[in-house]
């Protein structure tokens, strides 16, 4: 099974054996999907002092929060803008092991009603469809650090307010750009490994990273990467279909972005229970605003992006691909007219 190369040990085995996780979880995707149940769908909130350690750090493209307890306010945030948001587990993508930390990584499509006033604005009654993924590094029974990319795009559309608008609002509201400095992943957590991950896997990651730092923005080779019918679910909730249409959501990407550097994070493929490759990929791009386009024009100012895709894979090429970046995060960057940033 090609899982074994990117996780160290069968799914069997997994299965089997989940040192310092309760008897009850089977393994990685039974813990998650357990624990999201809890949570979110029973809404047992303090279960999240139960699941996820303290400090915890949890880093989305534009915040970085580190004690739980910001965990449980952000959920009951949201909770009180969306009370009927449910979180349907579209794939979880598992990889690593005991020592060093599992790591799922979990797609999810959520339904939900925009009914209370928050930061999205006053409710409007409308119903949203929204897609996260988050990434967690899990040992010992709890989320130690998390890495979670939702399309906060599709939500200010689907409610009727212009992504730049909302960026705009979110940085009046927090004085600016003003997203820290992550600390680091866990020492021991196998984040990716060129080495020792799946040829496929490798090659997936190979290509957007080509794409990202050729300076064209042009894919490499998109026919052999990806099939003639591939479907890409992309930002915004925009689906776009075949080699030209995904061929041109990347170059740009990366034409309007052009990235000074582009960093693998993570790279799992999990094979078998007779479905297709899927590989989990998470990159990060450190770019400069350099091209007129959906963001406007050209601003010179550093963006970084924060990009998590999932892709199911059939004869060796992209048959689905999945990607997360938030747009409101690139809006804000891009219209931040606050103290000098760095790049």
């Amino acid at each position: 099974m090609r899982n074994e190369k990117t996780t160290g040990q069968t799914s069997d085995a997994m299965n089997k054996n989940m040192p310092g996780f309760d008897p009850e979880f089977t393994d990685l995707d039974h813990y998650i999907r357990v624990i999201t149940d809890r949570i979110w769908e029973g809404r047992r909130i303090d279960d999240i002092y139960t699941y996820y350690a303290d400090p915890c750090i949890v880093e989305t493209p534009s915040s970085v929060s580190t004690e739980v307890a910001d965990v449980v306010s952000g959920t009951i945030a949201t909770l009180a803008q969306f009370p009927d948001r449910r979180l349907l587990a579209e794939d979880i993508i598992q990889s690593g092991h005991a020592d060093g930390g599992y790591l799922s990584s979990h797609r999810i499509i959520s339904t939900m009603t925009h009914q209370g006033d928050g930061n999205f604005g006053k409710a409007t009654g409308r119903k949203i469809h929204v897609r996260t993924i988050a990434d967690c590094v899990c040992k010992d029974n709890r989320i130690i650090h998390e890495w979670l990319v939702r399309d906060q795009a599709a939500i200010a559309q689907q409610i009727g307010i212009e992504p730049r608008t909302l960026a705009q609002q979110w940085l009046d509201e927090r004085g600016g750009w003003n997203k820290p400095v992550a600390p680091p992943a866990p020492v021991q957590y196998l984040y990716h490994s060129h080495v020792s991950c799946d040829p496929l896997a490798v090659a997936y990651a190979a290509a957007i990273e080509q794409c990202a730092l050729s300076r064209t923005g042009a894919p490499p080779d998109a026919a052999r990467t990806y099939d003639d019918a591939v479907h890409h679910l992309g930002p915004g909730g925009v689906t776009r279909y075949g080699q030209a249409e995904v061929a041109a959501y990347w170059q740009q990407l990366f034409r309007i972005f052009v990235p000074t550097s582009f960093v693998v994070e993570h790279l799992a493929l999990q094979s078998g229970d007779g479905r297709c490759d899927r590989i989990a990929l998470r990159w990060r791009a450190n770019t400069i605003h350099q091209g007129a386009g959906a963001f406007g024009m050209a601003t010179g100012k550093p963006v970084e992006i924060m990009g998590i895709n999932h892709v199911e894979c059939w004869r060796g090429r992209v048959l689905r691909e999945w990607v997360l970046v938030d747009n409101i995060a690139l809006w804000m960057q891009v219209l931040d007219v606050s103290a000098e940033r760095e790049h």
